[in-house]
């Protein structure tokens, strides 16, 4: 939806969202078409924009920083503290996810902090001959609350299917720590207009078997593989849009009460320039940053987002 700079530049972030929001509805009630293909509204999505998710106020967002392959240990450490420090004041949980050899160090730095430490992935079993593996009790006894499961670099590089995701997700809840559920459609996903159905059928493979009450340590983190690393960012009607269909898909598939409570966050290049636009709608509940995790200052002011 296109608002003129001189309307856009007068609005809050949160006004702007709503805006467009609002903006695009008209559109499409008038039959008209912006950019490659018309939106896809479920009645369920119309209702949560019409709502503006009451609940949201229920929902401390969830900022958490995937440092991938990077670092190494005394950048950790460093970068933990500054963490903690920008941390002090912000009006969302914060986490942390760095690689595994640093995750004793970084838990140690955090400690006493309102930041948390997440692990970037796990394997299905206790122990055993799984050379390069890392277990839930090894996650637990380094200090970990986070673990992330189904990010589009461990499904496309690694391999990992929907199936191993989803034994990977219970295991984790299993062994009593929260998973960041990580889903999200690729560039041709996204131009064909099949965005909902790549993330439902995901959301229906990787929660197989998990009960409602499980839901309470599950975060939900829609991460457009296309935005990932290319500094594009969906924009905020764009993740909007998905995010309200993902809470009416736990509607559908568990009750209201479970989508009002499920944290959903935005991922795929998050900067410091976006993020305000993007909290401010009402179906976000946070951001899984990458490169800019890795920038003391730039993490910094997406945790305190205004």
């Amino acid at each position: 939806a296109y608002l003129p700079p001189a309307i856009s530049s007068m609005l809050s972030p949160r006004a702007l969202c709503l805006a467009m929001l609002l903006a695009a509805a008209t559109r499409q009630a008038a039959g008209l078409r912006a950019g490659a293909a018309p939106l896809r509204v479920a009645p369920r999505v119309a209702a949560s924009r019409a709502a503006l998710s009451v609940m949201m106020a229920d929902r401390t967002p969830l900022i958490a920083g995937n440092w991938k392959m990077n670092t190494v240990m005394e950048e950790a450490v460093a970068l933990a503290k500054a963490v903690k420090e920008a941390s002090a004041g912000a009006k969302a949980d914060v986490a942390v996810c760095p690689p595994f050899p640093f995750l004793d160090a970084v838990s140690k730095e955090l400690a006493g902090s309102k930041v948390g430490v997440g692990a970037q992935d796990v394997w299905t079993e206790d122990k055993g001959a799984f050379t390069g593996a890392v277990s839930m009790p090894m996650i637990k006894s380094v200090g970990c609350t986070y673990v992330l499961t189904g990010h589009s670099e461990r499904r496309d590089i690694f391999g990992d299917s929907d199936a191993l995701i989803n034994e990977k997700t219970k295991k984790v809840l299993s062994s009593g720590l929260k998973a960041i559920l990580c889903i999200g459609e690729k560039k041709e996903q996204r131009e064909d207009g099949t965005t909902n159905n790549v993330v439902a059928a995901q959301l229906s493979a990787n929660l197989a078997g998990i009960s409602e009450a499980q839901l309470k340590d599950v975060v939900i983190a829609y991460e457009p593989v296309w935005a990932i690393g290319t500094g594009l960012t969906a924009t905020p009607e764009q993740a909007q849009d998905t995010h309200a269909f993902i809470r009416s898909w736990f509607a559908d598939n568990y009750s209201q009460a479970a989508a009002d409570a499920m944290v959903i966050q935005y991922g795929g290049s998050v900067t410091p320039e976006t993020v305000d636009a993007l909290m401010a709608c009402p179906d976000i509940d946070g951001a899984l940053v990458g490169g800019a995790s890795l920038l003391a200052d730039k993490f910094s002011r997406i945790i305190n987002f205004q």
